[in-house]
């Protein structure tokens, strides 16, 4: 597996940091670089020595998306770029990896699964479910699907720590259920799926270890930090009332990793990978 190869798109993101970090030798752009959503900057780029896309670039703003410039950013990077970069892929021959989400589902089946149906509650969500329907016509493609992303960036870890800091004691929300997936783990799958030579298609990917609620996970992060600090549970409608340009979220986020197991891929469990996301924030 030559990674010199490999070239990563969205290289200063969260996930992007990370895969750098994994492959070292892997050539990398950002939107200054080689803007995705530009079909013409796309297909002028030098492609004659990749072999492989690590797709990282994403519009993450949530709730920016509801707005009508978010709306069309979120598309044009969430769906228009994947197009792009998927077109390229199959004109060259080469394995896209592209990164999803599970905001493209409701929530109301749990586990998801990779089978399941595409069922977007917000602008974010369509366009990562957009994206995915593209990826997923090409010959060679992973589409990599995680949840509770934390990584090397702005994130709810770092969100609570810096309250838990100054002493706020915050109402979490205690009615969305999911897993968290580091980037350092997410990472590991996607280099377990590409040195096995695994079989193209999706695969949920997320940590091990039991659902959590994002108010039991803050009560976590305020014991590993040694902040005594109460957390209140709110329900999403609860905590979101009164605000308007919210994104409808999704209340179950617990992605089923059967698929990826049976490759001989087992993520570590959430609360060990905390601890030690904690250890080294603390520790700066």
């Amino acid at each position: 597996m030559d990674t010199s190869k490999f070239l990563i798109t969205g290289a200063n993101g969260q996930l992007g940091l990370a895969l750098r970090a994994k492959y070292p030798d892997a050539k990398t752009t950002d939107q200054t670089q080689m803007d995705i959503t530009d079909s013409n900057a796309v297909s002028t780029f030098d492609w004659s020595n990749v072999t492989t896309i690590l797709n990282a670039a994403a519009y993450t703003d949530v709730d920016g998306a509801e707005t009508p410039e978010g709306r069309v950013a979120a598309w044009k990077i969430n769906a228009q770029g994947p197009s792009n970069l998927a077109k390229i892929a199959r004109e060259r021959d080469i394995l896209l990896i592209h990164l999803s989400s599970d905001y493209v589902f409701d929530g109301t089946q749990s586990p998801h699964l990779e089978s399941e149906a595409p069922s977007p509650l917000s602008s974010y969500g369509a366009s990562k479910a957009a994206g995915d329907m593209i990826v997923g016509v090409i010959p060679k493609y992973c589409l990599i699907r995680a949840s509770w992303i934390i990584g090397e960036g702005k994130n709810f870890v770092r969100t609570m720590l810096e309250l838990g800091k100054q002493g706020v004691a915050p109402t979490v929300v205690h009615d969305q259920i999911g897993r968290l997936t580091f980037t350092s783990e997410l990472v590991n799958a996607i280099d377990h799926l590409l040195k096995t030579n695994a079989a193209y298609g999706t695969y949920n990917v997320s940590n091990e270890g039991d659902p959590c609620s994002w108010a039991d996970i803050t009560r976590t992060i305020f014991k590993e930090a040694n902040y005594d600090l109460f957390v209140t549970n709110a329900t999403t409608a609860e905590y979101f009332a009164g605000k308007n340009g919210v994104a409808v979220r999704p209340l179950n986020s617990v992605l089923d990793l059967s698929k990826i197991k049976s490759t001989g891929f087992n993520s570590r469990n959430w609360h060990d990978d905390l601890k030690q996301y904690i250890k080294k924030e603390l520790g700066k």
